[in-house]
């Protein structure tokens, strides 16, 4: 990268657990930052043991080490004064910090939002909450299924008679962390301009929503109609056939928009060409597509179709896609190591000037990065907290 990756030289502390704000201090890492993960000492981020497979690498979780993946491990027990008198000093030198404590937990620490602006005033102090930080659910716990169950967006999965459908992956962690790096980044052009530094807030209820305004905008403004799942293979609930996933001879394709005209000609099934409304009659449609397509393998419809430039893909699992030529070529997977143990894992999606961000660092052992941090800061729990250092984007 000609002039360096863009965010060298900032520093971030990670003090937050699980998914949504560890993720948005990752991708800060991946674009240069230097993230110092806090944890307590011993058991770490609860992550660690957060387990989505019985896999463990090193002793960690698949999870923990995809979701924190080259950063530095601090140990430090918040409870006691000496260890929060290091993470203060920290905190005096850092540009950005990131927590998800509970409601009124930081600020009985003394490390709310408010006393650290209040003390450090270039400081980019950067939340994640459950459901926001005030109202009936501000104190209850902010977890994924239960955020994607608030938010309505189970109703928009499966198709109509399946009942609420779940996105299958922790879609509102990854959503509120993308949230949370996008304010953080403006924060910090903001802060370079002016000086002063800012509070970025949000949650996992309000990114999930956010991540609904195309849909959720047509039913605000359509007398409040609710989401209409097709029957047959729905895909979308607002988006009239052929839109959706058809099994063929061998497997699946998906087939989007496409004018039923066009398609009644190219798979030979003349009743098409006669619908007027592929959404008011959407589901027969459907049916005579799916049981068509059902006749000739992927390959042979994919010919067929991509020739006369319909939008089409073959449904792949995770090893086909890859095989492929098209994901080699993207260069997405990383070996990252550790005490002995590998793990493969995904790399930063954004190239910048061609390159890709990261590095080869493995998320670290509890507390790993202690003893050379306290000596690189002059740590001292007796000493008052240093003066913070010219930041970065200054």
């Amino acid at each position: 990268m000609s002039g360096g990756r863009p965010l060298e030289g900032l520093l971030v502390l990670d003090m937050a657990q699980f998914l949504a704000g560890p993720m948005a201090a990752l991708k800060l890492a991946d674009l240069g930052a230097r993230v110092i993960k806090i944890e307590r000492p011993g058991t770490g981020d609860i992550g660690r043991t957060l387990y989505l497979s019985d896999t463990r690498i090193g002793g960690d979780s698949t999870l923990f080490h995809a979701i924190n993946r080259n950063k530095q491990s601090f140990a430090a027990d918040l409870k006691d004064p000496a260890d929060l008198a290091e993470v203060e000093a920290l905190i005096a030198r850092a540009d950005v910090v990131i927590q998800n404590f509970r409601p009124g937990i930081a600020e009985r620490l003394g490390i709310g939002r408010a006393a650290l602006r209040a003390r450090h005033p270039r400081l980019i102090h950067a939340s994640i909450s459950g459901y926001g930080e005030e109202g009936p659910l501000a104190r209850l716990p902010g977890q994924d299924l239960l955020a994607q169950a608030l938010s309505g967006v189970m109703w928009l999965n499966g198709s109509a008679g399946d009942g609420p459908v779940p996105v299958g992956l922790s879609i509102a962690d990854m959503l509120a962390g993308h949230a949370l790096l996008e304010g953080i980044l403006a924060a910090l052009v903001r802060r370079g301009i002016t000086g002063e530094g800012a509070a970025v807030e949000t949650s996992l209820l309000e990114a999930i929503v956010d991540f609904q305004f195309e849909v959720l905008t047509t039913h605000l403004n359509d007398d409040g109609r609710p989401p209409q799942r097709a029957a047959v293979n729905n895909a979308h609930a607002y988006l009239a056939a052929p839109y959706g996933v058809y099994a063929t001879a061998d497997g699946h394709l998906a087939l989007a928009m496409t004018p039923l005209d066009k398609l009644a000609r190219l798979i030979d099934l003349p009743a098409l060409a006669a619908v007027t409304d592929g959404f008011a009659e959407r589901d027969a449609v459907k049916g005579l597509i799916a049981a068509r397509l059902a006749e000739r393998t992927t390959e042979q419809w994919m010919a067929a179709l991509r020739a006369e430039d319909v939008w089409c893909a073959p449904v792949q699992d995770w090893p086909v896609l890859m095989a492929s030529e098209a994901f080699q070529r993207l260069d997405m997977l990383r070996t990252v190591a550790r005490d002995g143990a590998s793990l493969v894992t995904t790399a930063s999606p954004i190239r910048i000037d061609g390159e890709r961000g990261g590095s080869a660092a493995a998320a670290p052992a509890v507390g790993a990065d202690t003893a050379a941090l306290r000596a690189e800061f002059g740590l001292d729990p007796a000493l008052s907290a240093p003066p913070p250092r010219p930041g970065a984007f200054d």
